[in-house]
């Protein structure tokens, strides 16, 4: 599993009611997502919790755990290092360019 792909879930899991939703949302199968889920909940990134007030008892909601919000605010601060990055060598290839 990539790194975006897990920030992604990090971010959008304690967002949407459920797994079908949260597929949708990443753009994932619902057993890619089922999958990607589990392993966070192994790692201890996520865990799950029961709607109190749902009609359905099976419905579970994403939260992160300390250790979930640590590993999104390292996979943030990683990404936008690279994006920095990314934007530094356009910029240099763009005045690059104009310089032509």
């Amino acid at each position: 599993m990539n790194n975006e792909v897990l920030l992604k879930t990090l971010q959008h899991a304690p967002e949407e009611p459920n797994q079908r939703s949260l597929a949708q949302q990443l753009g994932f199968s619902l057993g890619k997502t089922n999958y990607i889920l589990k392993a966070l909940t192994e790692k201890g990134f996520i865990k799950a919790e029961r709607f109190a007030n749902s009609d359905n008892k099976l419905a579970y909601r994403y939260a992160l755990t300390a250790d979930g919000i640590q590993e999104r605010i390292r996979l943030t601060e990683k990404f936008i290092a690279r994006k920095k990055q990314e934007y530094e060598t356009l910029t240099k290839e763009l005045e690059q360019l104009k310089k032509l």
